[in-house]
């Protein structure tokens, strides 16, 4: 049986300079992201259009979100195939083609790459495995039209 969840956010444009959108530079790109509960999250346009490097830009939002519920899924196999993982640390990567006739584009792949530190020798083996069957379950990369590529190293708890 399926089932569905519902994920409510609110994005609020706070770029008004006090001209609207008058013209491509009169307006900020800064927004915020919020859901009841949590702390907002401060948005706004790559740099390379006209945003604020010191606030997340959608670009990232999306490989970050690939890499947390790569994680999530992952953690959890891992905890089902009895390995124990005692760290995790993903440094994922992005590429967006850019159409410079519209100036719209699209993410051509991401690249996820995992270190992840295990207490058992042996499973290192089954542990790189996992890192297939997370991505056959995550729900963010199941929603995508790009490639996903996956560089895990594992490591010995014992040696680092």
């Amino acid at each position: 049986m399926s089932s569905e969840h519902h994920y409510s956010v609110t994005v609020t444009w706070t770029g008004n300079l006090g001209e609207g959108t008058s013209g491509y530079r009169s307006y900020g790109r800064d927004h915020e992201v919020a859901a009841e509960g949590k702390p907002a999250v401060p948005g706004s346009a790559d740099p390379g259009f006209r945003g604020d490097p010191a606030r997340w830009n959608p670009e990232e939002l999306l490989v970050a979100s690939l890499s947390q519920c790569h994680m999530l899924w992952y953690l959890h196999l891992c905890s089902v195939n009895g390995i124990v993982v005692t760290s995790y640390i993903d440094e994922p990567e992005g590429t967006m083609v850019v159409d410079p006739g519209s100036g719209g584009g699209h993410f051509s792949e991401v690249t996820l790459r995992p270190t992840v530190m295990i207490t058992t020798p042996s499973l290192h083996a089954k542990a790189l495995e996992l890192h297939a069957e997370a991505n056959k379950l995550c729900f963010i990369a199941n929603s995508t039209n790009f490639p996903i590529h996956h560089k895990p190293t594992i490591l010995d708890c014992l040696k680092g």
